[in-house]
């Protein structure tokens, strides 16, 4: 899979994504990572971005012809590779809200483009020559650059062959519409804080079922929110009907 960025600080991008699983995942190239500066297509000394909003109001707006230039730079070195054009999306508070089903749609694609706006925002029509948007959450940021790679970290884990285990996938955080059960490792105690007993029987469906339990009471008490669309037995139904 392909991640492009545009952005004005191209090595923030480059430095954070070379660490960890996603930096190992670009070392061997089951992802690939480029970003690119709109100050590559400005014409003037200063190679600015950015000017003053029409209308009047505090803060500068990013310019819309070196971001366009960037975003069609890009695509024209994908398609002189004989690669598919990235999906463009552009990182704004306007967006809709990233969360793992985004994650996992955008996993299915070939390319993701990422637009980060800085300063006061990026002129409004850039939305004319974007797939989507997309925001993060409810705050606003200084710019897109966290917000593009807490989206390559997403989208990155669910390619095959980024994470060692697959399967992890399968039982953490909003894979099934619930938190993931806690999880604990050595010591067995710590300060008179101990390992539940069911964790050490060494039966595995006693378990299984205590992670399960674990997972809803967890999602009960700080995601309720998440029960309205998660697959629940009548088990599970009837274990949140007792709690309280």
């Amino acid at each position: 899979m392909r991640f492009e960025v545009v952005t004005i600080f191209p090595e923030l991008i480059e430095t954070a994504a070379a660490c960890g699983l996603i930096g190992k995942a670009i070392e061997r190239g089951t992802l690939k990572l480029r970003a690119r500066s709109p100050r590559e297509f400005t014409h003037d000394n200063h190679r600015s971005v950015d000017d003053a909003p029409y209308g009047g109001g505090s803060g500068m707006v990013m310019l819309l012809e070196p971001l366009i230039a960037t975003i069609e730079a890009l695509d024209a070195d994908a398609a002189k590779a004989g690669l598919p054009r990235a999906t463009r999306i552009v990182l704004s508070p306007h967006g809709a809200r990233f969360d793992q089903a985004a994650a996992g749609r955008l996993a299915a694609q070939a390319a993701v483009m990422l637009i980060c706006g800085r300063y006061e925002g990026i002129d409004a029509r850039v939305s004319c020559f974007a797939d989507e948007e997309l925001s993060l959450g409810d705050f606003v940021l200084n710019g897109g650059e966290v917000a593009a790679l807490a989206v390559i970290e997403a989208v990155g884990r669910l390619v095959p062959g980024v994470l060692g285990n697959q399967h992890s996938l399968a039982v953490e955080s909003h894979a099934c519409g619930l938190l993931e059960h806690p999880q604990y490792t050595r010591p067995r105690e710590f300060r008179g804080h101990c390992v539940p007993d069911a964790l050490l029987s060494g039966n595995h469906g006693e378990i299984a079922a205590f992670r399960r339990r674990e997972a809803l009471r967890l999602t009960h008490e700080r995601r309720p929110d998440l029960l309205q669309n998660a697959d629940l037995s009548d088990e599970d139904r009837r274990f949140l009907a007792g709690l309280p």
